[in-house]
């Protein structure tokens, strides 16, 4: 839940848009396939199904949010939010210190150690988001001025408890995803879709400027309280029963530290990039910019998902990792092939839900983040592997590299380019990384004996 994870909203029914150049029988097997992969009795399709689900259903949903944000708010409006939470994504990721994904790591094989794992990295990263949040604040007219609409007593106190709520709201879906109840990750992702809509109708009634960033504050609070008492009453104490405990593993702490220094480059490319349009295009371009990617981001949440999936199943199987690989490769490859000729075909349709100037300034754009998608599914995973396995000298390696192409290529091309520029970099850094991964695949697919413990 993706320490990685960008703003929860995306492509607003996509199916009905198939081109007729598409066969038929290419959607409707893809459906079947993954009904029956939800059904198989094989938890790694069907946790990561569950998951992508989760993922594409607060995506139809959460799309209406902005739909409703770009009819009650102005153009300015929905880009400084979208900023704003932005920046919120990239706090949290950095104040969280990646224990989401830590949790995914080590919680399958924790035993009775489960609750307090959990509970210590939550307050850690409740903690540390807060200090995060207010140095960011201070730091406000220095290194954004364009968001200086957060320093009035209600918008930074709301963007705070954001940094810190959306920090846990991550680690709980990890968390979920480590004891197996990924259904649960797609219950809390609906109520939180839901509970925005609802509130970002009320802020728009009452006129608020700070209406958009309220609505997730809320939406928020309400999720946070729904699934972490199904978590902590019924999640966790069925997984200690009945999980293996494994020997506690060495070098815990030193595998975090590596594995969240990789992380906040891999997020650093996700949240920077809406900054980097902001302050070197304006808010109109970077409101444009927005709606496109959190479109073509629904995507990339497919290659997170079933990463998630593969790194819990590896950690209670160590053995089958390649095996478990491969299959998620095979399938996930296909879903993303579909997903990406109905976004190119439909692009203009899907950003017009949100007005004619979208579609006009933003069908390039999504197009571009669509197509980086498929070589993203090899990038992504390779990375999972790495982690799996304890070689995070790769993991950080490939994070890196990520971040530098995406956000040089990004500077360089934006004034040339305009917000295609920054799709133009995602699609070259994903080629780019995806390339040699493919031609040297033995030496991170197949290497090795299995994961690490």
């Amino acid at each position: 839940m993706d320490t990685s994870r960008a703003p929860r909203a995306g492509e607003p029914a996509a199916a009905a848009n198939t081109p007729a150049a598409l066969p038929a029988w290419r959607p409707l097997a893809l459906l079947r396939a993954g009904v029956a992969a939800v059904r198989s009795p094989d938890p790694l399709l069907r946790n990561g199904h569950l998951l992508a689900i989760s993922s594409l259903i607060n995506a139809g949903v959460g799309s209406l949010f902005w739909v409703f944000a770009t009819h009650w708010y102005d153009e300015d409006v929905v880009g400084l939010s979208y900023s704003a939470l932005s920046a919120t994504l990239l706090l949290a990721s950095i104040g969280q210190l990646n224990l989401n994904d830590f949790l995914i790591r080590f919680v399958p094989s924790a035993g009775q150690r489960t609750r307090r794992m959990v509970l210590t990295c939550y307050l850690v990263s409740a903690c540390f988001s807060t200090l995060v949040a207010v140095g960011f604040l201070v730091l406000v007219p220095k290194v954004s001025p364009g968001l200086d609409f957060l320093l009035t007593p209600v918008t930074g106190g709301c963007f705070v408890a954001a940094t810190a709520g959306y920090a846990i709201f991550v680690m709980q879906d990890g968390a979920l995803t480590a004891v197996r109840r990924p259904g649960w990750v797609v219950g809390e992702n609906v109520i939180f879709a839901c509970v925005k809509i609802l509130l970002l109708a009320a802020g728009a009634a009452l006129a608020l400027f700070s209406g958009i960033l309220l609505s997730w504050v809320g939406a928020l609070a309400v999720s946070l309280v729904v699934a972490n008492f199904v978590l902590l009453r019924y999640a966790i104490p069925h997984h200690e029963k009945t999980a293996p405990e494994a020997e506690r593993p060495p070098r815990m702490v030193k595998y975090a530290a590596a594995d969240y220094f990789g992380s906040l480059f891999r997020m650093a490319a996700y949240t920077l990039v809406p900054l980097l349009v902001l302050n070197n295009l304006g808010a109109e371009q970077s409101a444009f910019f927005s709606l496109a990617w959190i479109v073509g981001y629904v995507l990339y949440l497919v290659s997170r998902n079933m990463g998630s999936s593969l790194m819990v199943e590896v950690m209670r199987s160590p053995d089958r990792l390649v095996e478990h690989l491969l299959k998620v490769l095979r399938h996930s490859g296909l879903l993303l092939t579909i997903g990406i000729v109905v976004i190119v075909a439909a692009a203009p349709q899907i950003l017009s839900l949100f007005g004619a100037e979208y579609a006009e300034a933003g069908t390039t754009l999504l197009r571009l983040v669509a197509l980086s998608a498929l070589p993203n599914l090899l990038v992504s995973l390779a990375i999972d592997v790495a982690r799996a396995r304890r070689r995070l000298r790769w993991a950080v390696g490939l994070q890196v590299a990520m971040c530098v192409l995406v956000l040089g290529l990004t500077k360089v091309l934006l004034p040339v380019m305009g917000i295609n520029g920054a799709g133009v970099a995602w699609l070259a850094t994903m080629c780019l990384l995806a390339l040699p991964l493919l031609i040297w695949r033995s030496r991170w697919l197949t290497a090795g004996s299995g994961a690490a413990s």
